[in-house]
C-alpha cells in the first residue's frame, strides 16, 4: 500500500510540477499584499484537488460517452505527457502550459487560482489523463482511495510551495528551478513513455 502510494505521488508530482509553477505564481500576485498571495495558494490548492478528483472519477463516464477507449486514452495521454516532459527538458514549462496572450491577459486579475492556476498550470490534460487511467487500471476501492489520498497530498504539497514560492525563489532562484525542472522533465518523459507503451501493448494484444 505504502510503496502504491508513494509510487503514485511520485508520478503525480513530476507530471504537475509545482516548482516549475514558481516564478509565473510570484508574477502573476506581484501586484498582491501577503495576505492576499496566501489566500490565493490555499485556494489554488483547493481547485487543484476539486479538479482531479472530478476528472478521477468521472474520466470513466466522459469516455464512454464520447467513445474513447481506454488504450486510446494511455497512447494520447502518453504523447501529451512526452510533449510536457520534453518541454520541462527544454525550459519552455511557462509556454507550454500558458500562452503570453492568456498570461497577459491575468496579469492583474484579483482571483487567479482556478485560472490559470489550478487550471491549466498544475492540473492538464497530463495529470487528468494520468489519473483518468488509475482509475480505469485499479478496480478495488481501496486503490482508488489512495490516489484520492495521492490528490489530497499533493494538493497539500503545492500548497506548501506557493505559500512560501518567495522563499524558494529567493534560495534556488531562476536558475536552481530551471535545473529543477529539467530533472522533473526527464522524469516526467519517462513516465510518459511508459503510459504510451501500456496502450500500444494493449492495443496489439486486443487486435491479436
Amino acid at each position: 500500500m505504502l510503496t502504491f502510494f508513494l509510487a503514485t505521488l511520485g508520478s503525480l508530482f513530476s507530471v504537475v510540477n509545482p516548482l516549475g509553477a514558481v516564478p509565473m505564481y510570484l508574477t502573476l500576485t506581484s501586484h498582491m499584499p501577503a495576505t492576499n498571495r496566501a489566500v490565493m495558494a490555499r485556494k489554488t490548492s483547493l481547485w487543484f484537488s476539486v479538479i482531479l478528483i472530478t476528472f478521477f472519477f468521472a474520466g470513466s463516464f466522459i469516455l464512454d460517452f464520447f467513445g474513447i477507449s481506454l488504450n486510446a486514452l494511455r497512447i494520447a495521454g502518453g504523447l501529451i505527457i512526452v510533449n510536457s516532459g520534453f518541454g520541462l527538458l527544454n525550459n519552455q514549462f511557462e509556454k507550454r502550459r500558458m500562452s503570453p496572450e492568456m498570461t497577459d491577459e491575468v496579469q492583474h486579475n484579483e482571483d487567479i487560482s482556478f485560472t490559470p492556476m489550478a487550471m491549466p498550470m498544475l492540473s492538464g490534460p497530463g495529470s487528468i489523463s494520468l489519473l483518468i487511467g488509475l482509475f480505469a487500471a485499479q478496480s478495488e476501492w481501496v486503490s482508488r482511495g489512495l490516489i484520492v489520498a495521492v490528490i489530497l497530498t499533493m494538493a497539500l504539497l503545492i500548497w506548501v510551495v506557493l505559500q512560501f514560492a518567495p522563499v524558494l525563489f529567493r534560495l534556488l532562484g531562476r536558475t536552481g528551478l530551471s535545473a529543477l525542472s529539467r530533472i522533473m522533465g526527464f522524469l516526467v518523459m519517462s513516465i510518459g513513455i511508459e503510459m504510451l507503451i501500456s496502450g500500444l501493448v494493449s492495443l496489439v494484444q486486443g487486435l491479436l
